[in-house]
Order: structure tokens, then C-alpha cells, then sequence
């Protein structure tokens, strides 16, 4: 497998271009299940999970063209040729889980695999299940497999979330599109990634009010057609290298950057002493003094501050002056980063799920081991800031969410190289 080799102390000067965000592109793909015109998808990310909903899709029976290097996504659905997704695939990623919504709405059947992805503690369907039980459709465990038939064609329905879940608004959002009569989300999830998805099915001829609220209206339509879509810019990428930075000097550019799709974490970064400007092409970030300063984060869902920036924080606010106290309400076992930051000389203790942070002034090199996506970016942000070297292996995490990351951070001066593995 393949590592990151980073050499820490060298301060950061330069731009960095934002890509398309992976989780809006993810359940963006699905979409082409609802209809058998193109949908063309542009501005998005190369990144392994995109390879991943590729070979899904195509195993359903979508053509799937990349074009100029991948950045531009023609799919057509024309013809399915199956409403199985397989565990061989599915186990692969999380998101897999977004096709059942849009198979039951054009198919009225679908036999998918119970979702994989980061070992970041449990992520449950019932959520999914219940809401499009609530659209008429009958499904059934056996086997790992969800066994979803909506006989008839799904109605539309009042479908209340019991949590604010991103994945379960996704799902239920593009399955009412084709339902009989008006469905109505609540406590619906109201990140960005909805609202672009919103955006690419009205588009397509989908009748949806409310999105980026807590309460979304569809009216259900006979057929969606063909579009071309724009995939919104990754905040969570977005983030992350605003903290670059912070943590190794200097001064960035992230082209691309939104000030409204990271406010609550960039008020964190300014209670911080981070200074986070809008410019003409995107967001200019420095720190404002030598060190960061401790702050207190707790994870919600948006507009809250992101779960997926809680370890890159984390290792911002290892080298910060005081005590910082990170708190995460979004998943369990998301602090497996911390043993290892602790090996490169952070002090944190970790109590169910809350993180106490004490800064040192200085990290130290040294080999560490990814266990999810957003954690291995975090070892390699630490290893911005530490002495002499850091190695992070189990890298194929990093790649699924962060597209060509060595050369990014080598761009704007940082000591950063990808060692094969043998």
C-alpha cells in the first residue's frame, strides 16, 4: 500500500483550486437512474468513491464516460439491465446506498447490499427504510440484502426523520420526484450537498420547494429529463486546507472557496486567531499571530460545525496555545485518530465522546496509520507542523476523498512525496 511522506517546518505560499465535493457528486450520479435521458455532470472530483459509484452504476446498466481527465461525468440510463447492487461493490463505500431511492421510483424494485465504507461507527438504514416505507414501499432483510418492492409505484406521503440524516434525504428526496402526489420531508438534513442535489433534479423537471431548510416539498412529476449540472464546491476539502496554514505558516488562496459553505467552522477558526478572507477568486487564509489559540468545538449537523473537519481541527489545535475540548454528536468512534496523533507528541484524552486537547508547541515525526478518510488527512496536516518526518500509511483512505493531495500541498511549498508500497 501506498504512504504519504511528509517533512514538516516549512511555511505555505501559493493557491490551491477547490474540487467538486465528493459527497454532493456521489449522490448526484444516482440521479441518472431516474430518468432515460443523459444527465452530464461537470466541476467533479477524481477520486477513488467516484470509481466506485461508476462500477456500481454500470452494473445496473448506465453508460458512464469520463471526460477531460475526469472532471466531467456523462452518464445514461437508458437502458437498465438490473436492480441488484451487489456486495462485492456496495461494501466499498457508503454512499452505494443511494441507488435504492431512485430504483424504486423508476423500477419499483430494487435487492441492495447493506452499505460499507469507514470503520467510524454504526450508520444505520433504518432511517432509509422507514422513510420510504412511508412512500409505500414493502422491504425486507435477508441475507445483508435489502429486498425493497413498491407495488404500484411509490405515493407521495408526510415522511418525518427521526434524525436530520443526509444520506436518508438524499434518498427519500430523489425517489419522491417520481412518486404519485406530494411528498413533504421533515427535519430534513440541510447541507449544501441537498441543496445542489435539489438544484440538478429541478433541472431535470422535478417540482421541489425547500431545500436548505428543515422541511422539503416535492411534487411528484410522470418523468424527469435529461441536464447538465455543475457539482458544488467541497467544503470539507475546502477546510481542510484552510488549516494547512494555520498549522505550517503562511499564507493560501483556495480558489473555489465559499465563505457560506464553511461559516461555522471558519467562526472557529477566527475565535482561533485565523484570519479568513473573501477575495475575488475565493477565500485568503493566514494566522494572525505565532500560534493558533485553543477553542472549544462541538459537531452538529449543518449549519453546525462539520463532523467531517473534527480530526483535521483536532490536529490543528494539537500545536494551539491551551486546552481545547472537541465534542462529537455526530458519530461514534470518530477520535481513532488521536492514539496517533499522540505518537507524534499531542496530548489528548479521549472520554466516550469527547476529546480534551492540551497544545504543545511543537510535534514530532514519526510513522502513523490511517484508519478512516478524514483522519488520514489530519496525520498529514500534523505532519505540516511536526519535526523531521512523518509516514502515513494506509493511505487508500485519503484517496477516496482527496484528489492528487501531495501535489496540492507541493504546490504552495510543502515538503510532501507518495512512496508506492511494494
Amino acid at each position: 500500500m501506498d504512504s504519504i511522506i511528509v517533512t514538516g517546518g516549512q511555511p505555505l505560499s501559493g493557491q490551491i483550486s477547490i474540487a467538486g465535493a465528493k459527497n454532493a457528486a456521489l449522490a448526484l450520479m444516482p440521479v441518472t437512474l431516474l430518468t432515460d435521458e443523459p444527465l452530464t455532470l461537470t466541476n467533479a472530483p477524481r477520486l477513488s468513491d467516484i470509481k466506485t459509484m461508476t462500477l456500481l452504476l454500470e452494473s445496473l446498466g448506465t453508460e458512464v464516460t469520463a471526460m477531460q481527465g475526469g472532471k466531467v461525468i456523462a452518464l445514461s440510463s437508458h437502458g437498465l439491465t438490473s436492480t441488484r447492487a451487489d456486495y462485492d461493490i456496495v461494501r466499498k463505500m457508503r454512499a452505494s446506498n443511494l441507488v435504492l431511492g431512485p430504483l424504486l421510483a423508476r423500477a419499483h424494485q430494487a435487492v441492495v447490499s447493506l452499505p460499507g465504507g469507514c470503520a467510524i461507527g454504526a450508520r444505520p438504514m433504518d432511517i432509509h427504510i422507514t422513510a420510504l416505507e412511508a412512500l409505500g414501499a414493502e422491504i425486507d432483510l435477508r441475507d445483508g440484502y435489502l429486498h425493497a418492492v413498491a407495488r404500484g409505484g411509490l405515493r407521495g406521503a408526510r415522511v418525518p426523520l427521526r434524525f436530520a440524516s443526509v444520506g436518508a434525504t438524499e434518498n427519500v428526496l430523489m425517489a419522491a420526484t417520481l412518486a404519485r402526489g406530494t411528498t413533504v420531508i421533515e427535519n430534513a438534513a440541510r447541507e449544501p450537498e441537498i441543496v445542489d442535489l435539489a438544484q440538478c433534479l429541478r433541472r431535470m423537471g422535478a417540482q421541489i420547494e425547500g431545500e436548505g431548510t428543515s422541511t422539503i416539498t416535492i411534487e411528484g412529476v410522470d418523468r424527469l429529463h435529461g441536464a447538465t449540472h455543475s457539482v458544488v464546491t467541497d467544503r470539507i476539502e475546502l477546510g481542510t486546507y484552510m488549516l494547512a496554514p494555520v498549522i505550517a505558516g503562511g499564507e493560501i488562496e483556495l480558489l473555489g472557496g465559499r465563505m457560506d459553505l464553511v461559516a461555522a467552522f471558519a467562526e472557529k477558526l477566527d475565535a482561533a486567531g485565523v484570519s479568513v478572507t473573501e477575495t475575488a477568486k475565493g477565500l485568503l487564509v493566514r494566522l494572525r499571530g505565532d500560534r493558533p489559540r485553543a477553542v472549544d468545538v462541538v459537531t452538529e449537523p449543518f449549519p453546525g460545525f462539520p463532523t467531517d473537519l473534527q480530526a483535521q481541527m483536532m490536529a490543528m489545535l494539537c500545536c494551539a496555545e491551551g486546552v481545547s475540548v472537541l465534542e462529537e454528536r455526530i458519530f461514534e468512534n470518530r477520535f481513532m485518530h488521536a492514539p496517533e496523533l499522540m505518537r507524534m507528541g499531542a496530548q489528548i484524552e479521549v472520554h466516550g465522546g469527547t476529546a480534551t486537547v492540551t497544545g504543545v508547541e511543537r510535534l514530532r515525526g514519526a510513522p502513523v496509520m490511517a484508519t478512516d478518510l478524514r483522519a488520514s488527512v489530519s496525520l498529514i496536516l500534523a505532519g505540516l507542523a511536526a519535526e523531521g518526518e512523518t509516514q502515513v500509511n494506509r493511505v487508500y483512505h485519503l484517496d477516496r476523498g482527496y484528489e492528487h493531495v501531495e501535489d496540492k500541498l507541493g504546490a504552495v511549498g510543502a515538503r510532501i512525496a507518495r512512496v508506492p508500497g511494494s
